[in-house]
């Protein structure tokens, strides 16, 4: 009998295999970074088909076997759903779904980081200026590297990274904005990822 894990997660991306099935990548809550497979969740009559959609934050059910995580079942959290209707902000989430991708491996678990990413998703979500879209895709994507361990202690971005995401952040990150990225780029040079 395998142990079934009880969790929350954004889904960050997928890919199709086999005839019906298809890989996931998600940021889990408890669990950090996993690839899972569901099995026929791109047949018609699959109850997943649109609960499992790229670019979702859902509560999920998964079981770890020998080689890989399965889904075994999963519902909707209504939440983050309004950040896929705008294109704009849907492209922010995309380049940082591509980043945590990159930067993230293995099962484990950073709940901070999941909360904190969470969290700076929904100021993203009700953001309509594109100038306000840019600077928060810059905290969100500093505050990531700062948790992963790549910048270190920069007064400067003290605040941006170490208090709760909030809108005042916006205005912050404006007037730094060149500094914000020269950490960036450096931290994700130094990374060779």
């Amino acid at each position: 009998m395998h142990h079934i894990y009880h969790t929350e997660g954004i889904i960050l991306g997928s890919k199709n295999f086999g005839e019906a099935g298809k890989y996931y990548y998600i940021f889990t809550r408890d669990l950090g970074m996993i690839y899972a497979t569901a099995q026929g969740v791109r047949k018609m009559s699959s109850k997943l088909r649109f609960v499992l959609q790229d670019f979702t934050y859902v509560k999920i059910d998964l079981v770890q076997g020998r080689d890989i995580w399965r889904v075994t079942s999963a519902s909707k959290t209504n939440k983050l759903e309004e950040i896929i209707k705008k294109r704009e902000t849907f492209e922010v989430f995309v380049n940082i779904a591509r980043l945590l991708r990159r930067l993230l491996t293995g099962v484990e678990p950073n709940q901070v980081l999941f909360a904190d990413l969470l969290n700076s998703l929904c100021v993203l979500e009700k953001t309509q200026t594109k100038e306000d879209l840019r600077n928060i895709e810059a905290i969100i994507v500093l505050r990531i590297i700062n948790n992963l361990g790549y910048i270190g202690g920069n007064e400067i971005l003290g605040n941006l990274t170490k208090s709760p995401f909030e809108e005042r952040m916006i205005f912050e990150a404006a007037t730094n904005r060149r500094a914000i990225l020269f950490e960036i780029n450096k931290a994700l040079k130094e990374t060779h990822l």
